[in-house]
């Protein structure tokens, strides 16, 4: 969960290591530093704790240098050891010539470390990155190569780890490897990039190619010189990236989170393209073709995927079990590989489908690999074209949601939702379990979705009027029925995790048997009314509350009188298919969070003790 770039070219490399970096501080932002390579065979460390600008105040004399040769830099989340100056990348050896930026987990650093202490190396830091510069060290004074002393050092560590390295012997290359954690190589005439993310070079190049597992190699400014696990040498192919750069700037929005949320409309209609036949009505998913048989036939559905990602796969998980006869698994990436599935049993039967929005989330990942290892076809629902769910699924669905900053995910959540609409509906068209005219009407309404959504989005000065009502409370409590209590799930995750309030999503009809005892005077209780078959239920359970003295909001349908007479607040939705109410419910809840976070001084692109890309398990 940490961010990495590094460059050689023609370009003034400070300014441009920086800019990159900058863009990669979504990843994780406790510390910051670079390595810079200097004419004179020097090797120039600053790290600092803190944002990237903190490293950037400490940079002004070298900021515009010719003598910077190449460099590498990092922004941390931390794994091993306090964020601070010493702990923050990059790490060095005893001699101070090799320079190791690192993210991931290396699984026997331990081991490692115990055996380099024991031959005389001293260590600085209490990370498990330091021992990569060490190895390098040890072996580059047993073979004199710095190539083959890096090739024997990552032959040696064992876990998840993409490196970028600087070795002083070599003034004119950067080496790196990406083994399970990400990591793309970019070139253009003014230099080539290597970075964590495609977002961070696509100001200087568009030519950019995501790596393999097991790729490794080195970059001299002239070429890109690639291996393969194996070890063989393998041609740098990079894909034309045709994203528009704008979409990573704020567009004059006081945050990502918030012009994320308000993109939706264009994103949903996105996720939709080429998805579906307008002129017949039909639902069409050509990236499926190679498994229609399977769709047909299987009896068990598995779906995996962690955080916010996971809520989209429990709609999914709903969906599939209303409107199919399938039987449906669901848990998350961490849980799954532990749990007691038999999927040697299932396997003929099974198809599987994953859920992360960067394709980089290391347990899903780890989940999707125990699954394919059964020869279970894999569906990945991803938004980040050759990462690795995207390469390592049988079919990838891509959300087409575009880079996502803000740490909390909106847009990309709402994409997930919406191709998952489209496989379960999908799924049911190819078993016969929804005819013409079903399909006619709810491509209908999908077709309609951006519209809607635009509609909602004009709520938004109603939920500013609740978050300021609220944004002091200690415990905030969600109650719905059915897809209402899904909708509340990921509403009570975006309010816990950029505003810092306890919050709870409990089933409405689970009140009496035990979480009423929370519910006292003053209490904000947010209820959902989105489910029709259900309303009367939810309307006595929100009574219930209103008898303890809770402060009610409401969120419901702007004609629902019923639903509005027992409300203190209320968030008023147009009318709409209770099936969509997921997709349209959940955009008030992200504009409650986003406005309770900032009205409470939050940073709300980066909430505290999370990063956006989960690579580590």
């Amino acid at each position: 969960m940490c961010g990495i770039v590094g460059y050689i070219g023609t370009d003034k490399k400070v300014p441009v290591i920086i800019d990159a970096l900058k863009r990669l501080e979504y990843r994780g932002y406790d510390s910051s530093g670079i390595a810079l390579l200097m004419e004179d065979g020097s090797v120039v460390i600053e790290k600092k704790k803190g944002p990237i600008s903190v490293l950037e105040s400490e940079l002004t004399d070298i900021w515009n240098s010719d003598k910077v040769l190449l460099g590498i830099a990092h922004t941390r989340w931390a794994t091993h050891g306090e964020p601070n100056d010493t702990n923050a990348h990059p790490h060095t050896d005893c001699t101070g010539r090799v320079a190791v930026v690192h993210n991931g987990i290396i699984e026997n650093f331990q081991h490692l470390k115990d055996m380099l202490i024991k031959e005389g190396h001293i260590f600085k830091s209490d990370t498990d990155t330091e021992v990569i510069a060490h190895l390098i060290e040890k072996y580059l004074k047993e073979t004199g190569n710095p190539f083959e002393a890096f090739k024997k050092t990552i032959d040696t560590l064992e876990g998840a780890y993409a490196l970028a390295v600087i070795i002083a012997d070599e003034k004119d290359k950067i080496f790196f490897v990406r083994q399970q954690s990400p990591m793309v190589i970019g070139k253009s005439d003014k230099g080539t990039y290597i970075a964590s993310d495609i977002p961070a070079i696509l100001p200087y190049t568009r030519d950019i190619m995501p790596l393999e597992d097991g790729t490794y190699g080195y970059i001299d400014g002239k070429e890109v010189v690639l291996f393969d696990k194996e070890g063989n040498r393998i041609p740098f192919t990079p894909i034309k990236i045709d994203w528009d750069i704008e979409s990573a700037e704020k567009k004059g929005y006081p945050h990502f989170m918030l012009k994320e949320i308000h993109e939706q409309p264009q994103t949903i209609q996105d996720a939709l393209r080429g998805r579906i036949d307008i002129a017949k009505s039909e639902i069409v998913m050509p990236e499926l073709d190679s498994l229609v048989d399977k769709l047909k036939t299987a009896k068990k559905v598995y779906i995996t995927a962690c955080g916010t990602a996971f809520h989209a796969g429990l709609i999914l998980k709903y969906l599939l079990k209303t409107y199919t006869d399938l039987s449906v698994e669901a848990d998350v990436g961490s849980e799954f590989r532990y749990m007691p599935w038999d999927l040697s049993r299932d396997k003929d039967d099974s198809i599987a489908v994953v859920i992360s929005q960067s394709g980089e989330t290391a347990d899903t990942i780890a989940a999707m690999r125990l699954i394919k290892s059964y020869d279970i076809p894999v569906i990945g629902i991803v938004n980040v074209v050759g990462s690795t769910i995207y390469r390592e699924s049988d079919v990838p669905l891509v959300i087409n949601a575009g880079p996502e900053i803000a740490v909390a995910s909106t847009k990309a959540y709402t994409n997930q939702l919406i191709v998952g609409y489209l496989l379960a509906m999908y799924i049911a068209k190819l078993r016969g379990f929804i005819d013409k005219q079903f399909e006619h009407q709810f491509v209908s309404d999908m077709l309609a979705l951006p519209n809607l959504i635009s509609t909602v989005l004009g709520v938004e000065e109603t939920v500013k009027d609740i978050a300021l009502n609220i944004k002091d409370s200690s415990n905030i409590f969600f109650i719905g029925r059915l897809l209402d209590h899904l909708i509340n799930m990921e509403g009570s995750l975006k309010l816990k995790e950029i505003s810092y309030i306890h919050s709870e999503a409990i089933q409405a009809g689970e009140l009496k048997h035990g979480p009423l005892a929370l519910i006292s005077e003053g209490t904000p209780v947010i209820a959902t009314v989105l489910q029709d078959r259900v309303k009367e239920k939810q309307i006595s359970n929100i009574i219930e509350v209103r008898a303890r003295k809770a402060k009610t909001i409401v969120l419901g349908y702007r004609d629902d009188i019923e639903a509005q007479s027992v409300a203190d607040m209320f968030i008023g939705l147009p009318r709409i298919d209770s099936l969509f109410a997921p997709i349209a419910g959940i955009i008030p809840l992200q504009l409650l969070a986003y406005h309770v976070a900032v009205m409470r001084g939050n940073n709300v692109d980066k909430p505290r003790n999370l990063a956006k890309s989960v690579t580590v398990e």
